[in-house]
């Protein structure tokens, strides 16, 4: 059998309140398990370290749906593995999120009728600071609600002081390796937050536009090219067609006239070019967009920017100082004045790239900044995982890693913002450039002065598996506790992310990992499967639903749809579903209390067990593994409908049932019941505990008196199986489902007695007469019984006088007008699926559901018939 080591600390408590209340539990347990540092890892344990380091939240953020859901599984993981015997250690911390923190600041500057350059950037970040330390970090408040079992003690944050250290090492080591550069590229540009931003800050959306086809040149000289950005077109530097465009080629290595200035452009023959798309020809703006530059350093065209920071053009002529939108407008309007303009199409919906942090239209620029070279470090973080030392889980998932891997580009690190890892380069007043670390001074005398950047906010949490360890420092933390276990995150942040500590870990810690395993989630969804978007009206604060239901239904229902890689879809409804099962829980638990389930002592033997004592231990053997093999293959919602199925349908459902009459006759046997309902009661709320560990935790001490079910041993499968007991109780349960069937059907009601003979002699199941009649409520037949229904059932038979309970002629008569409408139904959808003409014409999904209306009415037809054929004789 299963085994609990933890000796309870005091008699049990064999009462407990009639109603679970979440609110009345949830605080009070959590504060204590804080207060018994159950959370707090021991870098000197002999334990063998098991490690997860939180995903940081945004110093700015609160609790939503997909924090709770990622919360819920990694605290499973956490809790699971504490009660293996393995020194847990989940670290909390968030990050600084450079331009959201930056942002919340400055909207609060312009409420007062300031700028930070009213303040100047030393009191601005002090602003900052302050704020942080008054409003940030709502979100870690919020974790306690939803039970994260965090080491608070060991909470990082991505500014302070030993993580900066950390920044500032590894951004030298790069530099003197030559992995740090800078120079001009593209990036994506904010024009409010006046910074670049990275790909996963900017937020793609269908936009109303424009499409234009302009002619640029003149009689045969000339070609057509399309845009949706007309502004850029002042920036233009060549026309690029296709090598082998037949229609291009005398032009090729000619210059044209560029409307609407004095330059003449070349065209140039790239194969880039989609001769197939459009008219085959492309304007080139090589300062304006990612493609144009790349082709623009293939054939050493000018890079001529034409707008600045703001969005306002800068190019000298009638359209300077114009927003860039208007700008846009205007250009159109001269060109179409000038007949330049061939076709127009509006509106035109098309991809448009907005700043995640204010929805301004993401302006691609060309812009001096700086740069990781991430070729070898992207190659070592393939590597990785291609020769088995990270597992990427689920295994198809690691496609998409790849792709980004392989396919990397230079990633540009520098933000003009004032909050953020300042650039530890100092430049000299004859050009000198000088790369300062932690330990070093950097240069002083006139004309010297720092980068004015901050670093991205993800290169501070790529360095987040070590850095929050104590790196660059040798710490005990690091020693025992490094690489980390699992890396459990969304698949949407695989590039922005996961790659980047893969590169970084790689990379300081001398080729060790930083975690062995990647399981990747899906992102939740509304119930319908629609992306939650405040634009929608889908998005649901959690804590909403925790106050309504309890934080363990919230977390139940989230670890119950995580299906690994796939999308979570989740509503109210199940959240509700959730709560019941923890009711469920208390009130079968609360039963069993009540009729003297115990866990003291030990087991019966086999031998003097009931088949039903040793089917449900043999089921709950078969529980315990099913379970630990779903946690091992990150199988959440495997592992919570196993345990949802057998704590609900076997245990309380059927166990506890079968048990009452066990408990009303008393004796030996009851002795024994009340034992293994004590057993099975204890291991499956430890086996539960880790997705719903409040509920657990009131009924776990309860029941046994232990100190609590967060330190209590996991338990182990005690290869207890018996498949004659199974299979008996297997049979016992097709008779009693079977019955119930046509009682439902004949219309009785769930507590209607009704006399019944039971032939069970010479089966398994003659023992089990009292917990059938119990079951079925069925009484003694008496001396007027009369057999108006039999039902042979598993080679027993069960006869049932149901004269006077029904009115035969009545429910002849309802069954009849039913039967007679589902064979009209069939006669119509048999009609249709003969009809070649109607096949042919119909829809694949029409034709699919006369099927399956088909299929139902067939199977009404059985049903009724049945039913009829087992009536009373009127």
């Amino acid at each position: 059998m299963t085994e609990n080591t933890q000796q309870p600390q005091s008699a049990p408590i064999t009462e407990l309140p009639t109603q679970y209340t979440p609110a009345e539990v949830e605080g009070k347990l959590y504060e204590r398990w804080v207060d018994k540092g159950y959370f707090t890892a021991d870098a000197d344990s002999d334990k063998p370290p098991y490690t997860i380091v939180i995903p940081p939240p945004n110093v700015t953020g609160s609790l939503h749906l997909g924090h709770a859901f990622q919360h819920t599984l990694m605290d499973a993981l956490t809790r699971r593995k504490r009660m293996q015997g393995y020194e847990a250690l989940w670290l909390p911390g968030m990050d600084h999120a450079g331009i959201a923190t930056q942002n919340k600041v400055e909207q609060q500057l312009a409420d007062e009728g300031k700028s930070r350059h009213d303040l100047g950037r030393e009191e601005f970040v002090q602003r900052v600071w302050q704020w942080k330390e008054e409003y940030g970090g709502k979100i870690l408040g919020q974790m306690r609600r939803l039970g994260d079992g965090v080491d608070w003690s060991r909470e990082r944050f991505t500014m302070d002081a030993g993580l900066s250290r950390a920044v500032g090492t590894i951004f030298k080591r790069l530099y003197d390796d030559g992995l740090i550069y800078r120079a001009e590229r593209i990036i994506n540009w904010c024009p409010r937050c006046l910074t670049a931003i990275s790909d996963i800050e900017v937020n793609y959306q269908e936009d109303d536009g424009e499409l234009v086809s302009i002619r640029y040149g003149e009689g045969e000289d000339s070609l057509v090219v399309a845009t949706t950005r007309a502004e850029t077109m002042l920036g233009d530097t060549a026309v690029a067609v296709h090598p082998d465009d037949e229609r291009y080629r005398h032009l090729v290595g000619r210059r044209i006239k560029l409307p609407l200035t004095d330059r003449t452009i070349p065209v140039v023959a790239d194969a880039h070019v989609d001769p197939e798309f459009g008219t085959g020809a492309v304007k080139v703006t090589p300062a304006h967009d990612p493609n144009d530059f790349a082709i623009g350093q293939r054939h050493d065209l000018e890079s001529i920017t034409v707008m600045d920071e703001r969005g306002v053009i800068t190019a000298h002529g009638p359209f300077e100082g114009l927003d860039r939108f208007e700008a846009r407008s205007t250009i159109v309007a001269a060109l179409r004045e000038q007949g330049r303009i061939v076709a127009e199409k509006r509106p035109y919906v098309h991809s448009v790239g907005h700043c995640s942090r204010c929805g301004t239209t993401v302006e691609p620029r060309l812009s001096l900044q700086w740069w990781v070279k991430v070729a070898p470090l992207a190659k070592a973080a393939g590597d990785a995982v291609r020769d088995g030392r990270v597992t990427i889980h689920p295994e198809d998932m690691a496609k998409r890693y790849f792709d980004w891997v392989d396919n990397m580009h230079d990633w540009c690190i520098s933000r003009q913002l004032w909050w953020g890892h300042r650039i530890p380069v100092w430049y000299g007043p004859d050009g000198e450039v000088v790369c300062v670390g932690p330990d070093e001074e950097p240069p002083a005398g006139e004309g010297w002065h720092q980068e004015t950047d901050v670093l991205d906010t993800w290169f501070s949490s790529g360095l987040w598996p070590f850095s929050t360890l104590g790196w660059p420092e040798q710490t005990a933390d690091l020693r025992k506790f490094y690489p980390t276990d699992v890396l459990l995150t969304g698949h949407d942040i695989i590039f922005f992310w996961v790659a980047r500590m893969m590169m970084f870990g790689l990379y300081a810690m001398d080729g060790e990992v930083p975690f062995k395993t990647i399981a990747l989630t899906g992102l939740v969804r509304d119930e319908r499967g629609k992306k939650m978007s405040k634009s929608f009206g889908n998005v649901v604060d959690p804590l909403d639903w925790m106050d309504t239901y309890g934080s363990d239904a919230v977390r139940f229902t989230l670890a119950r749809g995580a299906n690994p890689g796939t999308d979570v879809p989740i509503g109210e409804d199940w959240v509700q579903a959730s709560r019941n099962f923890a009711n469920k829980i208390w009130n079968a638990t609360r039963f069993a209390l009540m009729n003297g389930a115990t866990v003291e002592g030990p087991l019966p033997d086999a031998a003097e067990m009931s088949p039903t004592d040793r089917w449900i231990l043999s089921r709950l053997g078969r529980t315990v593994a099913d379970v630990d093999a779903f946690y091992e293959d990150y199988q959440f919602a495997k592992v919570s409908d196993a345990l949802y199925h057998f704590a609900w349908d076997e245990v309380f459902d059927w166990y506890v049932e079968l048990s009452k009459t066990t408990f009303q006759a008393g004796g030996p046997a009851a002795e024994v019941s009340k034992r293994v309902l004590g057993e099975v009661l204890d291991v499956t709320l430890r086996l539960l505990h880790p997705v719903v560990p409040f509920v657990t935790e009131e009924l776990w001490t309860t029941l046994t008196g232990g100190e609590s079910v967060v330190v209590a041993d996991w338990p182990k499968d005690s290869g207890f199986r018996d498949a004659a007991a199974e299979r008996e109780i297997e049979t016992l349960q097709s008779v009693i489902t079977e019955v119930r069937r046509f009682r439902a059907d004949q219309g009785l009601q769930p507590g209607q007695r009704v006399p019944a003979r039971l032939t069970l002699d010479g089966t398994a199941l003659a023992p089990h007469e009292p917990a059938i009649r119990q079951l079925l409520r069925l009484q003694p037949e008496g001396d007027a019984f009369t057999a108006t229904a039999t039902l042979p059932v598993a080679g027993a038979e069960v006869a049932l006088d149901l004269s006077g309970t029904i009115d035969v002629a009545a429910e002849r008569k309802r069954l009849g007008k039913d039967l007679a409408a589902a064979e009209k139904e069939k006669a119509q959808a048999t009609a249709k699926l003969g009809n070649e003409a109607f096949l042919a014409k119909a829809p694949d999904h029409v034709v699919d559901k006369i099927r399956g209306r088909l299929a139902k009415a067939e199977e009404d037809i059985v049903r009724l018939r049945t039913q009829l054929d087992r009536l009373p004789q009127a």
